[in-house]
């Protein structure tokens, strides 16, 4: 296309592109840092940041080296052989989690797949082969897969899919006797987000964590977390559950895995690992040198440097902030977090304060309706912060 009309774009993409998305009317050209800007040259201060995916902003010059670098040597060569980048995070990541193995994939539903798989081989393998349930929070969200919808605790997610496969039940989030009524004989895994993200993030109740990890070690179900939205340093730790120092025994992540590129990986224990013999699971593209290059870098950047407090002073500035407009305006009920994984419920249609920001060039998001969410990169600065605090100030009133 010669022209660079938005509505050309917008138009050419309806009629070509599968209608999956409701999406926004502009066009995203270019991103720098926590600014993107559009088809036009509108300049917008992004908290979505890819839906907390692009954790050290857009275009960090160090994951683009990186990648630009690993593009010139190797891109793809299978897992038939081995590659030094994927060698590199593997080594990172176990050093810095409680796991001893890793498999690559290239999203977090893949990686959740690979979690659901495992989980039920593991007893499979021990001769416990009623033992194939796993026990997911309702108002969760684990990826759009059969498999992973299936476990995910929301109708909305389900709808249209039926039958959806069996070997899932759910309970509510924070709910401790619920959880203990569920887990019996045939259950092989506990599946939870340490906080709940397309859920109205959601957060534990203190010492949540540690009883669910008592029932799994009590009954011998597995422990799954799903780290994908609050992993690499989302919530100011590496991974959200460091918070409360409860280990699982399997952890799955993307996202920010790779800043932006195509990158997931499924985490465990050599003793759950142990399910995963050649032939039994697979990835063509998992791990691939060039996302792995990019991984590395971001891994470096999140365990070098000081990000991480960064983080966690941005993350309070954000939350105090919001917290400061909810005693100003009763439309906001409440505002939960940590780090910079921030929501701010509110009453009301949370879709015409995500229009109404977008217009004065903020992009913010909304989850159940009426949630705010707030993940901007993790090197979001105080200008930023307090801009958007201003400009939802005056949407608000």
């Amino acid at each position: 296309m010669t022209t660079s009309t938005p509505s050309a774009w917008i138009d050419a993409a309806d009629r070509h592109i599968a209608g999956t998305y409701k999406r926004f009317p502009i066009v995203l050209t270019r991103g720098k840092g926590c600014s993107v800007w559009d088809v036009n040259g509108k300049a917008y201060r992004d908290f979505v940041a890819g839906i907390a995916v692009c954790n050290l902003g857009h275009c960090h010059p160090e994951v683009t080296a990186a990648v630009c670098e690993q593009a010139g040597l190797l891109v793809h060569v299978s897992n038939l052989y081995y590659t030094q980048p994927q060698i590199d995070v593997a080594r990172m990541l176990t050093a810095n989690s409680f796991a001893d193995r890793v498999f690559f994939c290239n999203s977090g539903a893949e990686a959740n797949e690979a979690a659901i798989k495992i989980a039920r081989k593991y007893f499979q393998d021990r001769g416990e082969t009623d033992r194939f349930e796993i026990v997911s929070m309702k108002q969760s969200f684990h990826g759009r897969t059969m498999a992973t919808l299936s476990a995910t605790g929301q109708e909305k997610i389900r709808k249209g899919f039926d039958p959806i496969l069996p070997g899932f039940r759910f309970v509510p989030y924070n709910d401790i006797d619920a959880l203990r009524e569920n887990v019996n004989g045939q259950t092989c895994a506990v599946l939870l987000e340490p906080i709940q993200g397309e859920g109205g993030i959601r957060i534990p109740d203190p010492g949540y964590l540690h009883q669910v990890r008592q029932i799994c070690d009590v009954t011998g179900a597995l422990l799954i977390y799903d780290e994908i939205q609050t992993g690499m340093g989302r919530t100011s730790k590496l991974f959200a559950h460091e918070h409360d120092g409860v280990r699982p025994d399997i952890m799955t992540l993307a996202k920010a895995l790779a800043n932006g590129l195509p990158m997931g990986a499924m985490l465990c224990t050599e003793k759950v690992s142990a399910a995963f013999s050649p032939g039994a699971h697979a990835s063509t593209f998992g791990g691939t040198p060039l996302v792995t290059a990019a991984s590395r870098a971001v891994l470096r950047l999140l365990t070098e440097t000081d990000i991480l407090e960064h983080c966690r002073i941005m993350g309070d500035r954000l939350a105090g902030g919001l917290r400061d407009l909810a005693r100003r305006h009763s439309v906001v009920r409440d505002v939960r977090g940590k780090g910079l994984m921030v929501g701010a419920e509110i009453d009301g249609k949370g879709a015409d304060v995500v229009m109404a920001c977008m217009e004065k060039g903020f992009l913010i998001n909304c989850v159940q309706e009426n949630v705010l969410r707030f993940v901007p990169p993790l090197v979001v600065e105080a200008d930023d912060i307090d801009a958007l605090l201003s400009c939802l100030d005056e949407v608000l009133g």
